[in-house]
């Protein structure tokens, strides 16, 4: 996983110039929806309450890279390889995505807010949408799909 500035996404040779350009002309006023960014990114934007830690699961995908960006808000956002965890759903193919249970100790935190994405591997877990210190909070998030 690679957490940064959006300022420094160029730097990133796996990241499109269509998906830079994307995420430079999103704002917190963009609505939310579905965006087919190129043939092989899409993003999805939504709006949500930031939850307990319990009430999240850790989740991996197989076929798409994720750059999860808040247009709003903070959460929290708990990371670690996938080796070692426990799957509690099963790969779902059409959606691209498994869960995992979660497990004793953690191996990485972020805090996610406006200006930081964070990129996040096939092999890596993440267990988004968490709330800061037990204070929920309503926030505007992107995550782009970039097929590997």
């Amino acid at each position: 996983m690679i957490i940064d500035n959006l300022k420094n996404i160029s730097d990133y040779n796996i990241i499109s110039q269509n998906v830079i350009d994307f995420l430079y002309g999103l704002t917190s006023q963009t609505e939310t929806g579905h965006y087919k960014i190129d043939d092989y990114s899409y993003a999805n934007v939504d709006v949500y309450e930031t939850k307990f830690p319990e009430l999240c699961k850790f989740e991996a995908h197989k076929k798409y890279i994720d750059i999860q960006m808040l247009l709003s808000g903070k959460e929290e956002l708990d990371f670690m390889p996938v080796e070692g965890l426990t799957v509690s759903e099963e790969y779902d193919n059409k959606r691209d995505i498994m869960f995992f249970e979660n497990p004793d100790k953690i191996s990485d935190t972020v805090i996610l807010e406006p200006g930081k994405f964070a990129l996040i591997y096939p092999h890596e877990a993440h267990k988004p949408q968490m709330n800061i210190c037990g204070n929920s909070e309503k926030v505007k998030k992107v995550v782009v799909k970039i097929l590997v």
